[in-house]
């Protein structure tokens, strides 16, 4: 086999520019290098026996790799990519037939004076990596004939470890972080656990508290008998499920051509979806009539769902049969007009298929925007229906799988995890400590079940909607992939479908995409911070679960706690309202808020944070109920403030923190009964 020739503006450089070491390699060599301009660092490169059998970030071949030429000209030598720094490798392949040609990668000339024609060569540029956009060029290609190519294979990125050093994170922010909630489960809150992406690296994963905090009867566990969370502690994302167990799927098949979300709800389900449906005068909303409901389910998209513009009522509650079904509302004294069964086996989620077909509309279609859990029910079935299987079972062999993920799944129990790998939620079932009742309802705590009703009574545990377990950092590294659209060696969505899914899904409703929530005009603040970019997506789980993921600034965080796992503080007058719920740690948006404080600037933020928390303590006082007692959790949150502030000023030597401290420990106590 001929070698190439070294490319005439190789030479050039070796021969005018000292700094390269481009001529440098040895005749024959099956590992030729390549050095950096201005630098002495080489790209190691290897001869192997074959492109990889990948589904790559761009497999293209020069010249012109959109497969002919534009008359822009440059950018027919050109392609640019997804990196990150410190990572990186490529394939090459130069045709037969194919005596020499160019390349630069991030403007480094790569050495290809050793590279045969007909073989194929693994490049190792992670030295010139960087982060978000990478370029290669391969130009000079000769003989300048139609037939002579040279293909360029490009993986993804991954997660690597990383420090958050490097990553441009205050140490003294997650501190901060890190002080709040430690200081919250030391006055009664549960458990939680963060992980940090950034830039491709996990540069921080953290677990505190306790699997399980309280006994049923709402005392707390005493110390001695807790067991610890750590960083693999499973968690129940509760409607984050919707982002990773339907948007992950519908994302891929509709890359992959095999869906379209304006297609019919009903060319999945089959015409009984609006033939069966029955008349309901919902509350406070106008019967249309029989003949308009069936119009407006048979004309309902896979995009009016996506946009929880479909119609369906927030909560019909098919498992529960004592429904008020015209107010929506849990009612002993009534009968539920749409009950199907809690049965939670294939046999109830047949039958809630039928009863969802059975459910009208509230609206007409693409009208309103109410968040209905039914909405990803349905996406779910659709799912299924096309891929032919489960959707715990698409998730892991499409995503899971290839990137190395062991701590998702739905139902863990029934996957070789315990109890014990789980955080508790609710301490009674989903009794609401006893205001809920129904036949068949679990009274025990929830460890490894998932708490959602529908999931659990109605699906078996595995829907659209929520039940899936996770611990943060496998939750990151799967949410990474929305900064690039694959992961390694699999490509998963195409840069047109992630760009239609996490865009406003309309100009007046900047804060929804497709399913995803978005930061829009500060329209997530709550969630993902006040510094989050417009374009940041996320979505939270009522069990207290948060992932956030800001392009803008390369940043994944992923926020889980076990919330409910506490008492209801007052269930006759909000059965819904748990004591873990009036906690800081709860709050979710604190995080990616405070981590926001110092990030890229290197400065010391620590009298910053310090005024930033005397004010959260003095705005947590305005939530204390009139007549609050001393043990109610929303002053012993204001409890936790104030101690974090006082362990702060101490450590700072601010000479008046204590003044101030008082301060707030006089304005709780005249608070407090």
């Amino acid at each position: 086999m001929r070698k190439l020739k070294t490319s005439l503006l190789c030479s050039l450089l070796a021969a005018t520019v000292a700094l390269t070491a481009l001529s440098g390699c040895a005749a024959g060599s099956n590992v030729p290098e390549a050095s950096a301009a201005g630098s002495k660092e080489t790209f190691p490169i290897v001869k192997t026996e074959g492109v990889p059998q990948h589904s790559w970030q761009y497999a293209v071949s020069f010249p012109d790799w959109k497969g002919k030429p534009d008359n822009s000209l440059a950018m027919n030598s050109m392609v640019s990519f997804e990196g990150r720094h410190g990572q990186g490798n490529l394939y090459i392949a130069p045709s037969e037939g194919v005596t020499s040609f160019s390349v630069y990668i991030n403007d480094h000339p790569v050495n290809t004076s050793e590279m045969e024609a007909g073989a194929v060569y693994e490049i190792d540029f992670s030295g010139a990596a960087i982060d978000g956009i990478n370029t290669i060029q391969v130009t000079d290609i000769l003989p300048a004939e139609d037939a002579q190519k040279v293909g360029v294979y490009i993986p993804y990125p991954t997660v690597l470890d990383g420090s958050l050093e490097e990553a441009g994170i205050s140490e003294q922010s997650i501190g901060l972080i890190s002080d709040l909630i430690q200081s919250d489960i030391e006055h009664g809150f549960t458990s939680a656990q963060l992980s940090i992406i950034r830039h491709g690296r996990l540069v921080y994963e953290n677990a505190w508290g306790s699997l399980n905090s309280y006994g049923q009867d709402g005392t707390p566990i005493p110390e001695e008998e807790r067991k610890p969370v750590t960083t693999d502690t499973l968690y129940d994302l509760a409607s984050v499920t919707k982002m990773f167990g339907v948007n992950y799927a519908l994302q891929k098949l509709v890359t992959d051509g095999s869906l379209d979300l304006d297609a019919r709800v009903c060319d999945y389900l089959g015409p009984q979806f609006y033939e069966d449906t029955i008349e309901i005068n919902y509350d406070k909303r106008e019967n249309p009539g029989m003949e308009v409901q069936h119009e407006w389910k048979k004309s309902l998209t896979l995009r009016d769902l996506l946009r929880h513009q479909g119609g369906f009522p927030a909560d019909p509650r098919y498992f529960n049969p004592h429904l008020n079904t015209e107010k929506q509302e849990f009612d002993p004294n009534s009968t539920n007009k749409l009950f199907v069964g809690n049965g939670g086996d294939e046999e109830t989620k047949q039958a809630t298929i039928k009863g969802i077909c059975m459910t009208p509309l509230m609206y007409e279609p693409g009208t309103e925007t109410l968040y209905s859990d039914v909405d990803y029910m349905v996406l779910g079935f659709v799912i299924e229906q096309v891929t032919g299987t489960d959707l715990d079972t698409y998730l892991k062999t499409t995503f899971l799988e290839p990137m190395g993920l062991t701590h998702m799944t739905y139902a863990p129990l029934d996957h070789g995890f315990t109890p014990d790998d789980c955080a508790a939620t609710e301490l009674s079932g989903n009794t609401r400590d006893g205001v809920v009742d129904f036949p068949g309802i679990r009274t025990q705590t929830l460890q490894g079940l998932v708490h959602d009703e529908k999931a659990y009574y109605s699906m078996g545990g595995v829907s659209g909607h929520a039940g899936l377990f996770a611990n943060a950092t496998d939750l990151a590294k799967l949410a990474s992939v929305m900064l690039t659209g694959g992961y390694g060696d699999n490509r998963f969505f195409s840069r047109a479908v992630m760009d239609a899914f996490t865009g406003a899904k309309k100009e007046n409703a900047a804060n929804w995409g497709l399913g995803w929530w978005r930061q829009g005009d500060h329209q997530r603040d709550w969630y993902f911070g006040t510094q989050a970019s417009s374009d940041t997506i996320g979505h939270q789980g009522w069990t207290g679960t948060l992932i956030m993921i800001d392009p803008t600034r390369d940043l994944v965080v992923a926020y889980l706690t076990n919330k409910l796992n506490t008492p209801v503080t007052d269930n006759k007058s909000d059965p819904n309202k748990f004591n873990g719920n009036w906690y800081t740690a709860s709050t979710l948006g604190f995080v990616p808020q405070i981590l926001s404080v110092g990030m890229d600037s290197g400065r010391d933020v620590s009298g910053q944070l310090l005024s930033l928390v005397f004010s959260m303590t003095e705005d947590t006082l305005k939530f204390i109920p009139a007549g609050a007692s001393a043990d109610h959790p929303s002053v012993r949150s204001a409890e936790s403030l104030i101690s974090v502030y006082n362990a702060m000023g101490q450590k700072s030597g601010s000479s008046d923190y204590e003044e101030k401290a008082a301060l707030l420990q006089e304005k709780l106590d005249s608070i407090v009964k």
